[in-house]
């Protein structure tokens, strides 16, 4: 007998089982496989024993082939005994399992983006994607520490909002995709919860709604809880008749408890539930307005709603049947909602035999087990049936009781000889051992006069077990199952033994075991709650020498956005293969040897029972056992506390708390476990009140892959104040600022709020001031200013709430002054924003002093009289050498691209142009260096905000209805060409843009123009067909494109033309001269170069080009000197 997975893993370690028994005589035993062109021995080796059973293992490189069958042949020869066989399986190239973990799944604009990629293999790729679906970064070679890799990239000031994604792509060319989102936010201070029942049935006549109101740091919320209960219509009304058209509502409203609870009783008989033409569920949307502050926030659930009262099902239960051997099963009974139905009494039917009542346990749950030894049919129905009487109406809908229902085969054995596995409902736990009981049969006609029987059992093809039984003609027999992590998730037990009848008696069972690892994690802080900056202890505990990823994120965040968790189960949801069934992989199903040699394939009756060739679906046999036996599961896998708040009479020894430090990412870090298994990483905690939720995964070379289970930590004070802002707010107009200070203590305490005085902003109480409020324990009071920006950028808000000693009483209740911790004070940034367009000018002036005489030149410093107060800049530098303002001056020459299509491109170019100057006269820094690509990055992403789906681009993008324009695509072509040797640039966008200009080509080569433009002195004042070509060939030849490309070969010919023409403009003869001069034709660009020679101005020891065109965002002077 010979014992292989029918699906092999290159790379992989796999092996092949063989059998032989009853032996008389020594024979050679040899198993080749037939693997990409070559056979591969396995073994070939003499036998002498009488009994052997031999494992031999093995691996394959990766395959190279297109078809995923091979074959492996066993041979054994001796002097009287020759067998041979030959078997097909599949052969499948490894791939690693590969995931991706940002540190958190939204930022803002101008935030860094954190991510991990892990993976057992190292052959991928990672990049990033915006919402267009724009490559935005590329990390190529990526090298991986022990299966992972951390990388990060910022965000530009002003990306496109919307969702992103970080893709990594292996060397197959598989990706695996991991979405985050950026937007403009501010995190939310609670939770609003709704608690409902996940499904009613049409006969529930009502239910319970709670909404609750919860702090991130754990406290209830105070305030107004409005909810509305909707069933909307399957087909709805237009919106012209209003929202009562549309669904059918229920409203209510009232003030949250103590525990920042509310609960209604809702009545379904407005709801109609029997009523047909309406969606089958009820949403709920609630919302609560917090106590003074006003802010409010949403949460929503919704109920199913089911015809299904009662539904029955059948678990863990076999789809063949033994004869003789009990068949054993369970039934589970659930209400509509899902809920069990303890001690009900649950009939159970076998077709044309039995009927047996069983009791439902607490679970819902029934096991039986039926006498089969009566049973001769090819197949039997096993049922659980109610009657309930029906009606039907296309207007209603009625109660349905579902049945349960469950086919039979026969299992085929020619001696009536059976083994069976009693199966198991629960789910195994890893590294326990369970015990199995395993059913027997033997009939004399299969083991003739043998005492006793060998039988083996293998789990997911683990090293073989066997166990001696005594040949009684029926029995039970117990098999101890360790269950390790290796055979997780499902476990495929094989029992068999070989009889002198020369027939295989074996069964087969799946077990469900729970998703483990073998690296096991365990994650804790040294306490589970801590002040604001204080130290605190992170401890880790994991296989020796493992290297472990650990994050940990502000609660808020997950309530701002929530994300798919890391966990055992979307782990092992990597996993290419969970279970395997039958032979069929795709369109190539593996084929056994010829069957023109078989038996006809007709119905035999023997001892007047029929059976049914193999190859029919209502019987099964030993063989088919066999056939699906799978491989096993391939995965490609001392600290002091710190002292907390215990009590309210025992805070920290502070005068005074100052927080200022608010990240939305507290931890993220890479720990490496020391040789004994355990790591401790010192940690500040932030400022924020408010839970931290932390997690880590930990990759080993001997353990593999491991997970510990997430963990909060509190960041809390008794007493405390915060404040409510809005994400931005524009220079000039007012807004409220609003500080709310609570006050957990056993204690009523009188306490004052003050903001600090600032240059930077005007403000004003709304209420009359007063000196202190009264706080008892559990209150709160807000305190709020009318504020008006004056500056710009991030402005910082100082607001502080100390408890006074102060002896006038809080109603009746005496006022107590906290020895310690009696002085708060928050600082956060408010993001200003200016009200108005941003405009430049820029005076060039090249002044010569031959005599070296004093040379006076006058600029004016008029600024318009619309100007944004304190906008205006003013500059200037004069240097010695023509290069002195790039070289002196690069923090001004090097600017962040902003504004529109057009003012982007503008500040971006430059960046540019200073990279390959100072580079190439060897004189740029990494200083410099840095700045410059960081610009870079930002306008390249930018600036595809502006990108048309033709590949065009605009001055403002697609949004507005606007035309691709000609300059402005060329520009982009000619500059993310020229930048492409100092940062990523997709070179889909480079010919996106080529296709879109080469399509704007007339016949006589020349283009024609596209769109608008805002800023005329980007084509150099001239709008004319001839400059646009001659820029446009200019922007193709630095690509490179070659001459002989047929775009620049007409465009040249355009050219060429209009060269002779007398009428050209000054810019365009220029233009024209350096696209010729990039062709390599010299007597076209001599010719050019000799006819702006005489056109040219002298004025003294000045030679310069004068011409008037209009450039509304800029205006320039340059002489020249010749």
């Amino acid at each position: 007998m010979v014992l292989l997975p029918f699906l092999i893993h290159t790379d992989s370690p796999e092996k092949v089982c063989v059998q032989l028994t009853h032996l008389n005589e020594s024979v050679t035993l040899s198993a080749t496989l037939e693997y990409q062109g070559e056979n591969r021995s396995l073994i070939d080796d003499v036998v002498s024993e009488k009994d052997v059973f031999t494992c031999i293992p093995f691996s394959l490189p990766k395959s190279n082939s297109t078809s995923p069958v091979t074959f492996i042949t066993v041979t054994v020869k001796g002097a009287t005994l020759q067998f041979r066989s030959r078997k097909s399986v599949l052969v499948k190239n490894s791939e690693s399992l590969v995931f991706v973990q940002t540190d958190k799944p939204i930022y803002k604009p101008g935030q860094t983006v954190l991510f991990r990629i892990v993976s057992l293999d190292k052959d991928f790729r990672p990049l990033n994607e915006d919402p267009k679906r724009n490559r935005l970064y590329q990390w190529t070679k990526a090298e991986l520490k022990r299966g992972l890799i951390q990388l990060s990239f910022s965000l530009t000031s002003e990306p496109m909002q919307g969702t992103y994604a970080v893709v990594a792509q292996q060397a197959s060319g598989k990706t695996v995709r991991h979405p985050f989102s950026v937007e403009e936010y501010v995190l939310p201070k609670f939770e609003v919860t709704v608690k409902m029942p996940k499904v009613i049935t049409i006969l529930d006549e009502k239910l319970t709604v709670t909404v609750c109101g919860l702090y991130t740091f754990g406290k209830p919320v105070p305030g107004l809880v409005s909810f509305r209960v909707c069933r909307k219509f399957e087909r709805a009304a237009t919106t012209c008749y209003g929202e009562e058209a549309r669904a059918v509502c229920d409203e209510f409203s009232g003030q949250t408890d103590n525990y920042g609870c509310i609960s209604e009783t809702v009545k379904t008989k407005l709801f109609q539930l029997k009523r047909s033409g309406y969606e089958n569920k009820l949403h709920v949307e609630a919302k609560i307005k917090e106590e003074e502050t006003g802010v409010e926030l949403t949460g929503t659930s919704f109920s199913e709603i089911t015809t299904t009262i009662s539904k029955v099902t059948f678990e863990h239960s076999d789809s063949h049947y033994k004869p003789g051997i009990p068949f054993f099963g369970q039934v589970k009974l659930v209400d509509g909602s899902g809920a069990p139905i303890a001690n009900e009494v649950v009939r159970i039917s076998l077709q044309g035999s039995q009927t047996t009542n069983y009791t439902t346990d607490e679970e819902g749950r029934a096991r039986f087990a039926l006498n089969t030894s009566t049973l001769y049919f090819d197949s039997v129905g096993i049922r659980r049936k109610e009657l309930h009487p029906y009606c039907y109406d296309r207007s209603w809908v009625v109660p349905y009781y579902e049945e349960g229902y469950l086919h039979l085969k026969r299992f085929y054995s020619p001696s009536k000889s059976f083994l069976k596995i009693e199966p198991k409902t629960e789910t195994l736990t890893c590294g326990s051992s369970t015990e199995v009981r395993v059913h027997y049969i033997f009939t004399p006609e299969a083991i003739g006069e043998q005492k006793k029987i060998v039988i083996y059992y293998l789990v997911s093809l683990h090293l073989p077990y066997s166990e001696v039984v005594t040949a009684n003609s029926n029995g039970v027999f117990l098999l101890q199952l360790p269950v390790q992590t290796d055979i997780a998730p499902v476990a495929q037990v094989l029992v068999y033994t070989t009889v002198p009848s020369r027939e295989v008696i074996a069964d087969t069972t799946k077990f469900n075991v729970e998703k483990c690892f073998k690296n096991k994690v365990d994650l804790n802080f040294s306490a589970s709650e801590g002040l604001p900056s204080s130290d605190v202890h992170l401890l880790f505990r994991a296989s020796p020498n493992s290297l472990c990823a650990v994050r940990a994120v502000d609660k808020s965040v997950l309530l701002m956005k929530s994300e798919a968790d890391l966990s055992p189960s979307s782990v092992y949801s990597l996993l290419p293969v969970k279970e395997l069934r039958d032979y069929n992989y795709g369109p190539d199903t593996v084929s056994e040897e010829p069957l023109e040699n078989c038996i006809p394939l007709k119905k035999i009756v023997v001892d007047g029972i029929t059976y049914s060739p193999v190859v029919e679906v209502n019987e099964e046999d030993t063989y088919s056992i066999l056939k699906v036996y799978p491989s096993c599961m391939v995965r490609e896998w001392t600290v002091q506390p710190q002292r907390l708040y215990a009590t309210a009479s025992t805070p920290e020894e502070v005068t005074e708390t100052i927080r200022k430090y608010f990240p939305e990412t507290w931890i993220w870090s890479l720990v490496s476990i020391s040789s004994e298994g355990n790591a401790d990483l010192d940690v500040t905690i932030p400022d924020t009140i408010t839970e931290w939720k932390a997690n880590a995964f930990c990759t080993s070379a001997e353990t593999g892959f491991g997970l510990s289970p997430t963990v909060s930590l509190r960041a809390f004070q008794p007493f405390f104040v915060e404040l409510t802002l809005p994400y931005s707010v524009v220079r000039g107009e007012s807004f409220m600022l609003k500080a709310t200070v609570f006050n957990y203590l056993a204690a009523c305490i009188r306490v004052s709020v003050t903001l600090a005085q600032s240059t930077h902003f005007l403000a004003t109480p709304v209420e009359k001031e007063e000196e202190s409020h009264c706080l008892c324990e559990n209150g709160r009071k807000t305190v709020a200013w009318l504020v008006t920006p004056k500056s710009l950028g991030q402005v910082e808000f100082s607001v502080s709430t100390e408890a006074l000693q102060n002896q006038q009483p809080c109603g009746n209740a005496i006022v107590e002054t906290p020895e310690k911790g009696r002085k708060d004070t928050v600082i956060r940034q408010l993001l200003v924003e200016v009200c108005g367009l941003w405009e430049g000018r820029t005076d060039c002036l090249g002044l010569v002093s031959p005599s070296g005489e004093p040379v006076k030149e006058k600029f004016s410093l008029l600024l318009p009289s619309n100007v944004v107060q304190d906008s205006g800049r003013a500059y200037f530098s004069v240097q010695g050498d023509i290069m002195g303002t790039a070289m002196q001056n690069l923090h001004q020459l090097l600017q962040m691209p902003f504004g529109c299509g057009e003012q982007n491109m503008v500040l971006f170019a430059p960046n540019i142009y200073v990279l390959d100057y100072l580079n190439k006269t060897e004189q740029l820094s990494e200083e410099v260096k840095s700045k410059a690509i960081g610009y870079l990055v930002s306008g390249y992403q930018r600036q595809l905000n502006y990108k048309h789906p033709d590949g065009s681009y605009s001055t403002f993008g697609p949004r507005y209805g606007q035309l691709g324009n000609t300059w402005l695509t060329a520009f982009v072509l000619k500059s993310f060409a020229q930048a492409r040797p100092h940062i990523f640039i997709d070179e889909k966008h480079i010919q996106d843009a080529l296709v879109w200009l080469s399509y704007k080509q007339k016949e006589n080569g020349c283009f024609r123009s596209s769109g608008t433009l805002l800023n005329n002195a980007m084509k150099g004042g001239v709008d004319n067909e001839i400059s646009l070509t001659a820029y446009i060939t200019i922007a193709l030849m630095e690509i490179p494109l070659p001459v002989t490309h047929s775009v620049v070969r007409n465009a040249l010919f355009c050219l060429e033309t209009a060269a002779d023409e007398k009428e050209n403009h000054v810019y365009t003869k220029a233009l024209m001269a350096y696209a010729f001069a990039l062709a390599g034709k010299e007597e076209k660009r001599k010719a050019l170069l000799g006819s702006l020679e005489k056109e040219a101005v002298k004025k003294g020891e000045y030679e310069f080009a004068t011409q008037e065109y209009s450039a509304p965002c800029a205006t320039g002077r340059m002489r020249q000197n010749k």
